[in-house]
């Protein structure tokens, strides 16, 4: 926890994570260079200098490739969860390695232009009509920016400041930059390469991504955890059975303007919050309540499901909701009220069916 705003980053997992991350980097980069020279082209030798740039642009490609299956498989499988807490460093770590990649071919291809490298990379090539010889270096370029910007906003000072729905929105780039990280190696790389088994590897590694998005939304769609079932008048909305809602945990939905509440129960009362962490958006909706307080699974933030305050001295606060049960229906009013709202806990009727026991499986976006 912390008070106003103090980073809660570094535990000994993360150290573990991140050792396995880089020790993972140094392995694949270690293999494309010394090991599997061969695999980038069977017919001609490549010098030394476009194998490590093709080094660090695979390297890359396949660790945002991880980054992008990460939510997905969290959704589909919660064993997945300490993955998608940790998955920033990750995200930061991609950053340098395409950092690492442009400065390797502009030391290689540009170094003996007769105008200054960064000039020539933006004017070598300008023939947009054409799909062969297509400027791939232009799709290059954006893929780093996003990732720069990406990798500049990590800091918790950018959450706090940027506030956590804008911050999150602006790290939704990561599509965008995938999108064109494809389209700068099929269009790139690709097209002058030999060996097919770098081909199949991208290929495959590109359909896993949409793939997996694929079946987590299908996932969600049939666990029928997210989204409304129905309106019991306008700006209401059912989200589920109050069975649904096992004792000491929370249960998420989402309303049809999108945004996600969890619905929590304890002691036979139910109450709603958002479940979006103030702190990094972390899923409220996966923690435990203890003492009428929920607390964040990824960095320990607490709020008391009634209030939506964190305990003093700590000043975080989330969005509560107005709520209650018909016919054993929970039903959730559409507008939030304001971050800090007290709200009465409404008791389960008599006679609806007993909670089940043990946590309740949540889905969560990254």
């Amino acid at each position: 926890m912390s008070v106003k705003y103090i980073p809660v980053q570094w535990n000994p997992n993360k150290w573990i994570y991140d050792a396995i991350m880089l020790t993972g980097v140094a392995l694949f980069l270690w293999i494309f260079i010394f090991i599997s020279p061969g695999l980038l082209n069977h017919e001609q030798p490549i010098n030394p200098q476009i194998r490590n740039a093709r080094a660090f642009g695979a390297c890359g490609f396949f660790m945002l490739t991880v980054i992008l299956c990460i939510g997905p498989l969290a959704r589909l499988d919660t064993r997945f969860l300490p993955l998608l807490y940790n998955r920033r460093h990750f995200g930061v770590m991609v950053f340098f390695i395409a950092l690492s990649h442009a400065y390797s071919v502009l030391g290689w291809y540009f170094s003996f232009s007769p105008v200054d490298r960064y000039e020539a990379l933006l004017s070598a090539n300008i023939s947009f009509t054409r799909l062969r010889g297509f400027p791939f270096e232009i799709l290059g370029l954006f893929t780093l920016l996003c990732l720069g910007i990406m990798a500049l906003t990590s800091h918790d000072f950018w959450m706090k400041f940027l506030t956590p729905r804008i911050w999150k929105n602006l790290h939704v780039l990561v599509y965008a930059a995938y999108a064109a990280l494809v389209g700068h190696i099929g269009l790139g790389v690709l097209q002058d390469m030999h060996a097919p088994g770098m081909a199949i590897s991208f290929g495959l590694a590109t359909a896993l991504v949409v793939g997996l998005h694929v079946a987590a939304a299908w996932h969600d769609r049939r666990k029928g955890d997210p989204g409304a079932t129905m309106a019991a008048e306008p700006g209401w909305e059912t989200v589920c059975r109050v069975e649904d809602v096992r004792e000491g945990f929370g249960k998420v939905a989402i309303l049809s303007s999108g945004d996600r509440v969890a619905v929590f129960r304890q002691s036979d009362k139910l109450s709603a919050i958002s479940n979006a962490c103030a702190h990094q958006n972390g899923p409220l909706g996966e923690g435990r309540i203890i003492d009428c307080l929920v607390t964040c699974p990824w960095h320990g933030f607490q709020y008391d499901v009634t209030t939506g305050r964190s305990p003093e001295p700590f000043t975080e606060k989330v969005p509560t909701y107005d709520l209650r049960v018909s016919d054993g229906a929970v039903i959730i009013r559409t507008l939030p009220n304001p971050p800090g709202t007290y709200v009465a806990p409404v008791p389960v009727p008599p006679g609806a069916a007993p909670a089940q026991t043990g946590p309740t499986q949540t889905t969560e976006t990254a």
